[in-house]
Order: structure tokens, then C-alpha cells, then sequence
């Protein structure tokens, strides 16, 4: 199956702006990962680096609620579904050489301040992240309101302990939060 030029820019973006940071990746490095020309990422871009950042964004986005929704489906159990989540963002992670954590931390945290359509994606994403986690939560017969709060801060912990991970190149923050994080699920009554 052939991929097209744009789908592999947004692709090599994506990548890019995950391992390296909206700053530290380079128009025309993108073309070249891409293995496109400079002119094709203009044609298909021509508002410049923000715009496939923020396609970049949005891609890695639905890739990372692929890996969560399956994550959470993997278990009946809405405590060890925590746990499943944490597991494989760890095993994804040491598999990775510790490069690959969440795809929109590093351009979340160099365009704070910003009202920056990248930072509208950021936004979005850890939203629909959370959605999935509610979803999840609701579906156990969780309260509207514990599911919203228990969903964010479920993303919350698992981004900072996705961080400490890496930074740490160990996969026991990200245990450690799965297991406190299934105990506070597991502290509600449903």
C-alpha cells in the first residue's frame, strides 16, 4: 500500500515533534524524513511549519487514542484497565529507547503562553484522552461527574509519570502511577 506525500510528511512530523519538540525540528528536516521535497511541504502546508505541526499533532493524536482505547478495553475491570494503560505506555516506551512518550507534551510546553493553533491541538488531545478514560469509567456505572474528574486526573498522572519515565529511563514511574492511580479508582463505590 502506498502512502502519499502528505500522509508522510504528517507522518514524519509527527515522529519529529515527538523526539525532538516543535523547536528542535526543522522544516526541512521534516521534508527530508519524509523523503520529500521542500516545495511538496510548502504545497501541502503552505502556511509553513506550524500547520504540519499541527496535522502532525492531530495524527499522533489518533494514534495514541488507538493505543489507549485499546489499553482500556483490555480489561472488564475499570481499576486494572488504569493499570493496562500504564503497562503499555511503559512497555512503548522502553521499546522506544525511551524517545517516543506522549506526542504532544514537548509542543504543549514550548507554545505555553501562546493562543496558537498548536496549542488548541495539545488541548484537544488531552481532552479526547480523557473522554476515552470517562467513557471507560461510565461504562462501569461511575457518576458523570467522579468519571470527568478521576479521567483527568488519570491523563494528568500518566503524562507526568510518562515524563519522570523518560527522563529516568525507567519504566517504574509509569508502574507506580498505574497502581495508585487503579487504587483511587478503586476507592469509589459504583
Amino acid at each position: 500500500m502506498q502512502t502519499s506525500t502528505r500522509d508522510r510528511i504528517v507522518v514524519a512530523a509527527s515522529r519529529l515533534l515527538q523526539r525532538q519538540g516543535y523547536v528542535g525540528t526543522g522544516i526541512k528536516q521534516i521534508a527530508q524524513e519524509a523523503q520529500a521535497t521542500l516545495g511538496s511541504v510548502y504545497h501541502f502546508f503552505p502556511a509553513g511549519k506550524e500547520a504540519v505541526a499541527v496535522a502532525a499533532i492531530k495524527h499522533s493524536t489518533g494514534e495514541f487514542a488507538t493505543l489507549l482505547r485499546q489499553a482500556l478495553d483490555s480489561e472488564d475491570d475499570p481499576a486494572q484497565a488504569v493499570v493496562a494503560c500504564a503497562t503499555q505506555l511503559a512497555e512503548e516506551l522502553r521499546a522506544s529507547g525511551w524517545t517516543d512518550g506522549c506526542p504532544v507534551t514537548a509542543a504543549a510546553l514550548e507554545t505555553l503562553g501562546t493562543d496558537s493553533e498548536i496549542q488548541q491541538a495539545c488541548a484537544d488531545a488531552l481532552r479526547s484522552w480523557e473522554q476515552l478514560v470517562s467513557d471507560k469509567l461510565l461504562r462501569c456505572g461511575f457518576s458523570s461527574a467522579d468519571a470527568g474528574e478521576l479521567a483527568l486526573t488519570v491523563i494528568s498522572t500518566l503524562e507526568g509519570a510518562e515524563v519522570t519515565a523518560q527522563v529516568n529511563r525507567s519504566e517504574e514511574p509509569l508502574h507506580v502511577a498505574g497502581r495508585q492511580l487503579a487504587r483511587l479508582v478503586r476507592s469509589y463505590e459504583v
